[in-house]
């Protein structure tokens, strides 16, 4: 399949169930600081393949995915938190760690076929 927009990268559509799920779970949270830095993190993934992709250059393409990498590492570094300060359930962090390690690993790949 040829990947003709961003919209059909599937680590960025994987990046955005993450930041949606994200979004519902801190919702209400009022750990502003935390809340606001995971979200920043999680939206970092999606708009750092989004606009890599809109370079239309490999080499830049790569850099911005490297980023969302990082992004993604972020994330479940901060979600260790999250349950350690009982934010959410084993169970939630489970299901989001597995979610951004996915996303780490379609990153790699595509990194590797750049």
């Amino acid at each position: 399949m040829k990947i003709e927009r961003f919209e059909d990268i599937i680590a960025w559509r994987k990046a955005k169930e993450l930041t949606l799920l994200l979004y519902k779970l801190f919702r209400n949270s009022r750990d502003f600081s935390f809340r606001d830095q995971i979200l920043r993190a999680s939206i970092s993934i999606m708009n750092n393949i989004a606009e890599g992709f809109e370079r239309k250059s490999n080499k830049e393409f790569k850099h911005f995915l490297f980023m969302a990498k990082g992004s993604s590492g972020e994330v479940r570094s901060m979600l260790y938190l999250a349950l350690e300060l009982n934010y959410l359930s084993k169970l939630e962090f489970n299901k989001l760690t597995n979610l951004s390690i996915e996303i780490s690993k379609l990153l790699s790949g595509f990194i590797k076929t750049l």
